[in-house]
């Protein structure tokens, strides 16, 4: 609970902070505080306000109070009288907005040592918010998390097999994400995800049916995907059970998905949404091996006047779907999803891993492709699994595709929005010069992105070229 007390007199503010509802004898703030000056003779707005600084989080006001001391004006109480009056009236109120904030960072301070950051939130009362899930059904629907329920493990943690009621108590599958541990990270990305896919509407998106936070254990729970992930299919483990190779039709398909889901977190949706980890295992296949992407832990919604999100904490993703000015800017943009699809789409043509043999963003499947490009062979890039069973102009097509989406300059790349038309055949392939371009940098800027690729101060505004072939 807080308490806040504003004297117009002494013309100081208090605030008092406690878990229960015993108010301390030692406030934590206890500052001089003028608001004669500023609001005498003016109208006053009732709000509150917070920030969590580089952090972000769910923060609920469960209740407030306000109590005004009413004073009698008096002619031998003067102008102390008047203004105790008005920092009465309007100080407690705007005083409160500064406690709020203060709250806020007390509490990001106080994270880094709880058990779990989300325990004081109650996430059930965000309006919108799915089912919220009991522990005991999810531990009992994988069999206390048994690791024959597993289907896959990542950096963010692990995702289960489950069985649990459905609506008219039948018994439906899902899977199961367990975060990593309750450390900071893990909450963040639970926090993440479950604000940012809550939200999002479309076909080729992995629908979120609810959550649970108990036991300082964090669970997102999802439809399963009875065809699992793109890159089992792919790139098939030793171990896993045998299954067909994907078809031209089924590959095409799922690239077409995978474009339309991305128009819209990037065009479509109320935001713009930047995904931040555009790779196959990311990418999950129903029943009739749709695609549906998923995993938005390290997904952003940006403000509207944002073009790009920096991640202080350090650069995300994975090696050889990361662009090449990531690492120069830190930043994570549309143009830098792009070319995470970029990767994908070889990959679903090739039947390859696209293994980065070089930190700058290159790979040995891409360099390949560019050579074999360049060679005026381009279709002997497809997967030979496919044994000729493939449309030669739709496989060139996609070929061109990803190679101008791996374009090693972000200027170059095609939005969205136009990849979605050029898999829809109303728009020809891109054009793609005959060799790989150098990379630049600083790049050439993006019409109305002109603050995403600056390089930060005048005296190190040096042009960077990579060799198109970096062995």
């Amino acid at each position: 609970m807080v308490w806040v007390d504003y004297d117009g007199e002494s013309r100081r503010v208090r605030a008092y902070v406690a878990k229960n509802g015993s108010r301390p004898g030692v406030p934590v703030l206890d500052a001089p505080l003028d608001l004669s000056a500023v609001l005498l003779g003016k109208r006053a707005y009732f709000g509150f306000s917070a920030s969590t600084g580089v952090k972000y989080q769910f923060n609920c006001v469960r209740m407030w109070n306000m109590t005004v001391e009413r004073l009698l004006d008096s002619s031998t109480a003067g102008r102390s009288i008047s203004g105790r009056k008005i920092g009465a009236a309007v100080g407690v109120p705007c005083a409160i907005v500064l406690a709020i904030g203060l709250l806020a960072g007390l509490y990001i301070r106080r994270k880094s040592k709880m058990v779990a950051g989300v325990t004081a939130v109650d996430l059930s009362a965000i309006p919108g918010m799915p089912r919220e899930f009991d522990f005991r059904e999810l531990k009992r629907g994988t069999n206390n998390f048994d690791e024959k329920m597993k289907l896959g493990q990542g950096g963010y943690g692990v995702v289960y097999r489950a069985t649990v009621a459905g609506e008219g108590g039948r018994s439906m599958e899902v899977a199961v994400k367990q975060f990593s541990g309750a450390n900071t990270k893990g909450q963040e990305n639970f926090l993440a995800e479950l604000s940012i896919i809550n939200r999002l509407r479309h076909r080729n998106l992995v629908k979120l049916i609810g959550w649970c936070h108990q036991n300082g254990v964090l669970l997102l729970v999802y439809d399963l995907m009875p065809n699992g992930s793109l890159d089992r299919h792919l790139f098939p483990r030793s171990g896993d059970a045998p299954s067909r190779t994907l078809s031209w039709e089924q590959r095409y398909k799922v690239a077409a998905g995978v474009a339309s889901a991305l128009n819209y977190l990037h065009h479509d949706y109320d935001h713009v949404v930047i995904h931040r980890d555009m790779k196959p295992s990311n990418i999950m296949l129903d029943a009739a091996f749709n695609a549906r992407l998923g995993d938005f832990g390290l997904a952003r919604a940006l403000d509207a006047d944002k073009t790009s999100y920096t991640d202080r904490a350090g650069l995300p993703g994975t090696l050889g779907y990361i662009a090449p000015e990531c690492f120069h800017t830190g930043r994570a943009t549309r143009e830098s999803d792009v070319f995470g699809f970029g990767a994908v789409v070889l990959e679903i043509v090739c039947g390859r891993r696209n293994s980065c043999c070089h930190p700058a963003g290159c790979s040995q499947l891409l360099e390949e492709a560019w050579e074999l490009h360049g060679a005026g062979s381009l279709l002997e890039a497809v997967d030979p699994r496919l044994a000729g069973a493939f449309d030669e102009a739709e496989a060139e097509r996609l070929l061109l595709l990803g190679l101008a989406c791996s374009h090693p300059n972000p200027g170059e790349r095609p939005q969205a929005q136009a990849i979605l038309q050029i898999l829809t055949h109303s728009a020809p392939p891109p054009d793609v010069p005959a060799s790989r371009p150098a990379f630049m940098w600083p790049a050439v800027l993006v019409k109305g992105d002109e603050e995403m690729y600056t390089s930060g101060s005048s005296a190190t505004c040096s042009t960077v070229m990579t060799s198109s072939l970096l062995r």
